[in-house]
């Protein structure tokens, strides 16, 4: 496929710029409907409508929980799983045998929780704009992109123009918590040449990322008034002693995995996060129960099966040599992601365009991070064996207070994203 000629690079970017202060007001609204896990269903059907307006004849479907359970790579359902609807939209070519490659646009609408709303500088939703930052929960983390995946095709659209083969544009909830969504859509048999998620990466393409765990320990303890403590058996206390036997395994997984592939210079990869804790009824009484939540991290390659039996495994053998847990011992309860990590090989040609399509839209080099968050690219990755680029804005404080995305940045990034839909799928007069 000839390259794109000078005239189009000029008046693509003329029309992301064009359009771009309705991009940014389409961002803050989707900002504004907020919506935490399970509340997605207002702004996805707002999603469905915008999809449905371009043209892209979208449809909604449900999670099927037998469906993913019988996947490998499927997140463990709870009840705090969230039931909004995924959607989809797809643009079709004129053209009954494209002449481009098609492509998936992924973007997740999910966002995390807020903390204690009094610590953050003004309503959490507030999509305030100051200098060069919009402000908000999920401002970066992922509705900008989000919205640049329709935003870059509108671009095309105001100059004449489409993709000349067909684009999927999907809309997802549980990226944050199963990964889930995404991987509904796969077993629903939506498939592309390649997919592009813009997820906050600071205007980098990830060449490597963690897979990721969630499981609860569930300790129990013996109940006694607190004025014969020492006869009872604290939870909470008991509990602790079997994060240090995790906090061991988490050091012995960074010392395993130090040289593996784009990980030599991350000091510190797999996290083991303890993030929440729920225990005991009742203050003059020794806890008879603690659960806690915890995330960790698997460098790519290794299978979450494997790394979950050895969870299990080093909870089972620290019980065994404790007198209470030995009789008592802790549950492991796996309740979300259960997934794998992915390496994005270099020299894809999808990859040599996106370079080149950074290149005209900031005048600077494509570079590359190791990722040691989860990425949703895993399941284009992995199980649809296609290229997952996920290339996105710079952004700051993403699950921290006062989230914010930079603003010329998401410019720039719609820019490239738009060149290289043009010239990954190639176009066509409207």
């Amino acid at each position: 496929m000839p390259a794109l000629s000078a005239d189009l690079v000029a008046a693509i970017k003329k029309s992301v710029s064009d359009g771009f202060d309705q991009q940014l007001a389409y961002t803050q609204k989707l900002i504004r409907f907020g919506g935490q896990r399970g509340e997605e269903t207002e702004v996805q059907n707002f999603v469905f409508e915008q999809f449905a307006e371009r043209g892209y004849d979208p449809v909604k479907f449900d999670m099927d929980e037998q469906v993913l359970s019988q996947h490998i790579g499927a997140g463990r359902f709870s009840a705090t799983h969230s039931h909004a609807p995924i959607v989809v939209g797809t643009h079709k070519p004129k053209a009954q045998h494209a002449e481009g490659k098609s492509l998936i646009l992924n973007g997740h609408i999910d966002v995390v929780p807020l903390g204690p709303v009094d610590m953050w500088k003004d309503e959490p939703y507030s999509a305030r704009i100051e200098g060069d930052k919009l402000y908000g929960r999920g401002s970066g983390d992922m509705r900008s992109g989000h919205a640049a995946n329709i935003w870059a095709l509108d671009a095309l659209k105001r100059i004449g123009l489409q993709p000349a083969s067909e684009v999927i544009l999907q809309s997802v909830v549980e990226e944050e918590s199963t990964g889930n969504g995404t991987l509904m859509t796969h077993l629903k048999g939506y498939k592309a040449d390649a997919v592009l998620i813009p997820e906050p990466v600071q205007e980098q393409l990830v060449r490597a990322n963690v897979g990721v765990l969630w499981f609860q320990i569930e300790v129990r303890g013996r109940p006694v008034h607190v004025r014969a403590m020492g006869t009872g058996v604290n939870a909470i206390d008991a509990s602790w002693k079997v994060v240090g036997a995790l906090r061991e395994l988490e050091a012995e997984w960074n010392d395993r995995h130090v040289s593996a592939q784009y990980f030599e210079n991350e000091k510190h990869p797999l996290n083991l996060n303890v993030a929440i804790v729920n225990a005991g009824d009742w203050a003059s009484s020794v806890p008879a129960w603690c659960r806690i939540d915890c995330r960790i991290a698997i460098v790519p390659g290794v299978k979450a099966k494997a790394a979950a039996e050895e969870i299990e495994k080093k909870v089972a053998d620290y019980s065994r040599n404790d007198p209470y847990l030995s009789e008592y011992p802790p549950r492991v309860i796996w309740n979300g992601f259960y997934s794998e990590g992915y390496v994005l090989e270099p020299g894809s040609e999808a990859e040599n365009l996106l370079r080149q399509a950074h290149k005209e839209a900031t005048g600077q080099e494509l570079t590359y991070q190791t990722s040691t968050a989860y990425l949703d690219a895993r399941v284009h990755s992995l199980y649809d064996k296609i290229p997952a680029l996920v290339y996105g804005p710079i952004s700051g404080d993403i699950h921290g207070f006062d989230e914010w995305v930079s603003i010329e940045s998401v410019k720039r990034v719609t820019v490239a994203m738009a060149l290289f839909i043009a010239e990954w799928c190639g176009v066509e007069k409207i």
